[in-house]
């Protein structure tokens, strides 16, 4: 699966840079940037992108194809996917708490000198880090539109027993096959189903381990009045992965934030999704 992991995409109307930007802790991250070939689209203030945990770019190629012929885009792997460059051998699950991921997400601002008139894009795990950081001052922007966050990561009883006991490296293989059996039952949409067994079959599983025993113990605070962004929270009835009743809490929480509800969250990949991301936009 390493194709997932290297090269860049080739999207109509744009040009694509691939590069990997160092972040704390010895870690380099893989960052893609898109500019459009339009004179006028080019200028625009870019689109900061941060996809969910273990997210593979194929999985956004739709939005992706349309999106980045209109405004330049900034799409951040974070550290927990295979893509992520490591100069120790070894993760552990003190790399992966969600000040880590924070801290990455300012480093690659940095890098990039994007100013606070940004707008971010982000989904699952990426919309929980920057709804935390964002309530905590520490990230600013335009705009934030959230895919479906994590109010916190829950598990099954019997999963976190699994994910906690100290199993040999040789058996997280069957466990990446156990996690896929279990989200093809628990998932009702075709296409969501299908892009979480591709997402997880093209991972590095210790990674994958490690990203899930720390982020267990995190849950958003109940008192996100800080964030002053115009935030728009995504979601779909039929997402059964992600609590509707948890994200309708988060936009009540964020002031003066709003719901989209969309058919499902295999919609929300999709070309189509510009609709209503251009109707948010302009109501900035």
């Amino acid at each position: 699966m390493e194709e997932h992991w290297g090269g860049a995409p080739e999207l109509p109307g744009s040009t694509c840079l691939e590069e990997w930007v160092a972040v704390s802790g010895g870690v380099s991250l893989r960052v893609l940037t898109w500019t459009p070939a339009d004179e006028v689209a080019k200028t625009l203030s870019p689109v900061v992108f941060v996809p969910g945990w273990g997210s593979v770019f194929e999985g956004w190629r739709s939005l992706m194809a349309a999106w980045v012929a209109q405004r330049p885009v900034v799409y951040i792997e974070s550290r927990e996917k295979a893509s992520a460059v490591f100069e120790s051998p070894r993760s552990s699950r003190k790399d992966f708490t969600v000040e880590k991921f924070t801290q990455d997400l300012v480093d690659v601002i940095k890098f990039y000198s994007l100013g606070p008139k940004v707008d971010f894009f982000s989904s699952s795990l990426g919309s929980t880090v920057l709804i935390d950081a964002m309530q905590q001052g520490i990230i600013e922007a335009r705009s934030s539109i959230f895919v479906a966050p994590n109010q916190e990561f829950k598990m099954p009883f019997g999963q976190r027993m699994l994910l906690r006991a100290p199993l040999p490296n040789f058996t997280l293989s069957w466990m990446v096959k156990f996690a896929v059996w279990t989200i093809e039952r628990k998932v009702k949409e075709d296409g969501q189903r299908v892009r979480y067994r591709r997402t997880l079959l093209a991972q590095n599983a210790a990674r994958m381990r490690s990203s899930a025993r720390s982020l267990i113990h995190f849950s958003l605070p109940q008192d996100l009045s800080n964030i002053k962004v115009p935030c728009a929270v995504i979601s779909a009835e039929s997402d059964k992965l992600h609590g509707l009743d948890d994200v309708k809490s988060i936009v009540k929480r964020i002031p003066g934030a709003i719901m989209i509800e969309v058919p499902s969250n295999q919609y929300a990949h999709e070309a189509g999704l510009l609709v209503e991301i251009g109707a948010f936009y302009g109501s900035l």
